[in-house]
């Protein structure tokens, strides 16, 4: 039996109990009717149903905190592997390393930039507002100077 056809027959049954007696009591009208239909079974079947589905969910979110935790590690030891292969390969200066499924390389970056004294860092670095220190052109002024430590940093 359907819900909607359980709250059909419900209402039926309890107009008809009405009409044949309108003097009886909510209690008894209660009782007779639930005992003539199928709706409080289909309910209690439903609710059963929502109350097992939130166990679920409840149980999926503890789940799904785990596994999000799981991805984290997977992900920072994925970083770190891949850093010790970088570490390896400019240590050795092996420029490439192929593989029949990935291909690894390693090709010159932009350096960082290690500013130490920012007082010392000429003013047409500073950008014009509040003052603030233009890394960019500082790095890229400190690769074309001659007197350019060797080293993939500039410091100041």
């Amino acid at each position: 039996m359907t819900l909607e056809f359980a709250t059909i027959a419900y209402r039926t049954v309890r107009d008809r109990l009405l009409a044949e007696d309108p003097q009886i009591d909510e209690q008894t009208l209660a009782d007779t009717v639930e005992g003539l239909t199928d709706l409080h079974e289909i309910l209690t079947a439903v609710i059963r149903a929502a109350l097992a589905d939130q166990a679920l969910a409840t149980g999926l979110e503890g789940r799904i905190g785990e596994m999000q935790a799981r991805r984290d590690r997977l992900q920072d030891r994925a970083t770190k592997r891949r850093q010790i292969a970088k570490d390896v390969m400019v240590e050795l200066d092996l420029k490439k390393l192929s593989a029949p499924d990935f291909t690894a390389s390693i090709r010159p970056g932009t350096p960082a930039l290690m500013v130490i004294d920012e007082a010392a860092v000429p003013s047409i670095y500073w950008e014009p507002r509040e003052p603030r220190l233009n890394r960019q052109e500082l790095a890229t002024e400190a690769q074309k100077s001659p007197a350019s430590p060797s080293r993939a940093q500039s410091r100041f």
